[in-house]
């Protein structure tokens, strides 16, 4: 794995566990749940550790997927640039990315 990589898994992770460090977005069908699930699902989100070739084959820990409440729910990040208009040109480097956590209902993708 590349070190670009490593940088890019560190940070997704830092922000992912934390929810500090980029925005957090839930779909219209995961916000309509109750509160008391949402609050599973950022918890599960946040420990997610099941990263393997399939749903991570990059390295950078950007995807995942989990089950709650009868629920398949995924979870994304996205890297922008500052202004969130395009892609990051660096997703490495925090001085130039946005990242965007974006948690779905699995049917909703």
């Amino acid at each position: 794995m590349s070190s670009n990589a490593q940088r890019i898994r560190a940070l997704n992770d830092a922000f992912r566990t934390s929810l500090d460090g980029g925005r957090v977005m839930m779909t219209a069908g995961v916000d309509a749940l109750d509160g008391d699930v949402k609050a599973i699902i950022i918890r599960k989100v946040a420990a997610f550790s099941d990263f393997n070739a399939d749903n991570d084959p990059h390295g950078e820990h950007d995807f995942g997927a989990i089950e709650v409440a009868g629920l398949k729910v995924f979870w994304k990040i996205d890297a922008y640039d500052p202004t969130m208009t395009y892609g990051s040109e660096d997703p490495a480097n925090p001085d130039v990315t946005t990242r965007v956590m974006t948690i779905m209902l699995a049917d909703e993708y």
